[in-house]
């Protein structure tokens, strides 16, 4: 089993996955099966390749939402051969994966082969188009994704103290400003000079890395590929020779304009790496483990703070007001009774609007089995980056499949509260916030169809995701409700008076909405490191694979959530104000404001992207994943309140 985490994730998830990984290392995932390669005209062995073909992905910018498919730019295409299938994780997130004209025999050298030409005229409105959507991608800084063998070809650079960083993508071309200021990758040759000129990266050279198995005829498998995109301007661009200086195109040329694509391939064997290991090079090239377990260290001291606290709370002061209010045998005692005892006749009185929070509730409970299951696989390696598009396959199915889960807990709470209308709160555990987040995405499909990019997701897959929330989760969530509402409500440990206790003015700490605020503030400063990580693969293209790190903060975020929400519960009670149910829900959820607020610093203080579009893009898609973390923290918080109210007043007589 190809796992990334197996180096990373081991280090930090619990001894269980280790002990799971184990025996997982003599098989294989589907797809993920190591190809064996061998030299033209070997037949010996079975099932050996001698052709390496190469794949191109859709090419992306830091700097633009939008990416664009591998043709878009008029690059070299191959036309014959028949596109991969996608699943439904890689369509979702844009990728394009096409055949490419660049085909290698395994150990065959290739000195500066011509793969194709293209020929520009600037009186042609066609050509002048392609050009300038050319000129265009070399100014946002658009980067090529090539695979060979299902990995990555990747270019490797010197950066700051003496730390080589190998990128999953290099650049189409970079340009030089009027003013002579080299942009991103053309400080990289100081030939790149001329004033006002893109440079285009022409050619490549293509460094193959392979690996023969020992003691095993099962010939060799490719362990890496590393690229080193270069410029040249051919004399003869029929026969190029990969010899003369920078291909550049000034910014206002006109008349024609020719670009000769070649390449060069190299294979040299390395004994060191292993198939199985072949992605670390990537990997240990980004310098984050320090800071993960700086992170993991922050989280552990305010779990361990909170922990502190609640254990204070339920060892000595909750302790202590148990038993004086269990030792209250006259009237007399009875009459002066204080604190959360007080409000035992009105703390499970059903809360304003229930229909809503129950509706949450089950939204909520769906999506934390949702990312509890996916985080798990993950860790186990299924949902590896070697495994394109498993991650975001896997969360839409199981959302899909865990329609039941959501159905029964907000008709059970719903009843609890009792409530009568079972029809409305079915259909809107049903449509109301898997509605919202389909609206939000298909506007945002909308702006990605009306700009030409890849990540503009196919009509028919539109309709096969309607499909699956039509016909599989609403069907699901109708037989999870029916289960609910067949069911007894709840049973409460104390009877609720008929008449409502008044609550008595609150103090600035304890009245809501400071209390809300506050709340919301551990819990966030658990993930805001982790967060970042996750913002940068996302918006940075950068490669996220340290899953057993995210589990890790998971278990740690729902533990500050509900040791967080149980303080607030209890300093609140206490004070006489039983309105617990609604506050306990968005002060856990209030995280996802920070989140937002986290949200916009990072697009301010670490992206470029520049465009009308791409600015709606990065903001409605930060508020779908606003809503998800809203619903997910706020239903933690809930249960966790709830379970800690049951418990307090199931033990304390009551007359």
């Amino acid at each position: 089993l190809y796992c990334l985490t197996t180096k990373f994730g081991s280090v930090s998830v619990l001894v269980v996955f280790s002990a799971l990984l184990a025996p997982a290392a003599a098989f294989y995932l589907p797809g993920l099966a190591p190809v064996s390669f061998c030299e033209p005209g070997n037949d010996k062995v079975p099932d050996c390749k001698s052709t390496i073909e190469l794949f191109v992905n859709r090419l992306d910018s830091v700097e633009s939402v939008l990416p664009y498919e591998y043709t878009a730019f008029d690059f070299c295409s191959e036309k014959t051969m028949e596109r991969p299938s996608e699943n439904l994780g890689q369509v979702l997130f844009g990728e394009r994966i096409e055949p490419s004209p660049y085909k290698f025999e395994f150990k065959k050298p290739v000195v500066c082969g011509k793969v194709c030409m293209r020929t520009y005229s600037t009186n042609n409105p066609s050509d002048k188009a392609k050009l300038d959507f050319l000129k265009k991608g070399m100014l946002l800084n658009y980067q090529h994704h090539w695979i060979v063998d299902n990995m990555p070809v990747t270019w490797c650079y010197d950066v700051e103290d003496g730390q080589k960083f190998c990128n999953p993508g290099f650049p189409i071309g970079c340009f030089v400003t009027e003013a002579g200021r080299s942009k991103d990758a053309c400080i990289v040759n100081s030939n790149f000079n001329e004033k006002d000129a893109f440079y285009i990266f022409n050619h490549v050279d293509i460094t193959i890395y392979y690996h023969i198995v020992e003691h095993e005829q099962l010939g060799a498998r490719l362990v890496a590929a590393k690229i080193e995109p270069k410029s040249y301007e051919n004399p003869n661009d029929d026969k190029p020779d990969c010899s003369g200086g920078p291909k550049f195109l000034k910014n206002k040329h006109t008349g024609e304009f020719k670009i000769t694509y070649t390449y060069s391939v190299n294979f040299a064997e390395d004994k060191k790496i292993r198939w199985a290991s072949r992605w670390d090079y990537i990997l240990e090239s980004m310098p984050h483990t320090n800071i993960q377990w700086f992170s993991i260290m922050n989280s552990l001291v305010i779990v361990l703070f909170l922990s502190g606290m609640v254990a204070m709370i339920m060892l000595r002061t909750l302790h202590k007001d148990i038993a004086r209010y269990n030792q209250m045998d006259s009237v007399e005692d009875a009459q002066e009774e204080f604190g959360w005892k007080l409000v035992h006749g009105d703390v499970f009185r059903p809360p304003k609007k229930g229909m809503l929070l129950s509706v949450f509730l089950g939204s909520g409970t769906q999506i934390f089995i949702m990312t509890f299951v996916t985080l798990f696989f993950a860790c186990l390696g299924f949902l590896s980056p070697a495994n394109r598009g498993a991650l975001m396959t896997c969360a839409v199915v199981l959302w899909v499949l865990l329609g039941t889960p959501a159905g029964y807990v907000a008709a059970r709470l719903y009843k609890s509260f009792g409530g009568e209308k079972w029809k409305t709160n079915v259909l809107l555990t049903a449509f109301l916030c898997p509605g919202v987040v389909f609206a939000d995405f298909f506007v945002m499909n909308l702006i990605l169809w009306g700009e030409g990019s890849s990540a503009a997701m196919p009509f028919g897959t539109l309709v096969a995701i309607l499909a699956l929330w039509f016909c599989i989760s609403v069907p699901l969530t109708f037989i999870g409700a029916y289960f609910g509402f067949k069911k007894t409500g709840i049973e409460y440990p104390v009877r609720t008076n008929q008449i409502p206790r008044q609550i008595p003015e609150q103090s600035f700490y304890t009245k809501p909405f400071p209390g809300i605020i506050m709340g919301g503030i551990l819990p966030f400063g658990c993930i805001f490191i982790q967060l970042f990580f996750i913002l940068n693969s996302i918006w940075s293209h950068q490669m996220y694979y340290m899953f057993g790190f995210l589990f890790l903060v998971f278990i740690i975020l729902v533990i500050t959530c509900s040791e967080a929400t149980i303080l607030l519960c209890y300093f609140h009670l206490c004070a006489e104000d039983y309105h617990w149910q609604w506050r306990s829900f968005l002060t856990s959820g209030f995280t996802a404001v920070y989140f937002l607020v986290y949200a916009i610093h990072y697009f301010f203080s670490k992206l470029q992207i520049t465009g009308l579009a791409s600015i709606i893009l990065y903001y409605g898609y930060t508020m779908i994943m606003v809503l998800i973390f809203f619903l997910f923290t706020g239903t933690i918080g809930f249960f966790a309140c709830f379970w800690f109210v049951t418990k307090i007043y199931s033990v304390v007589k009551v007359d």
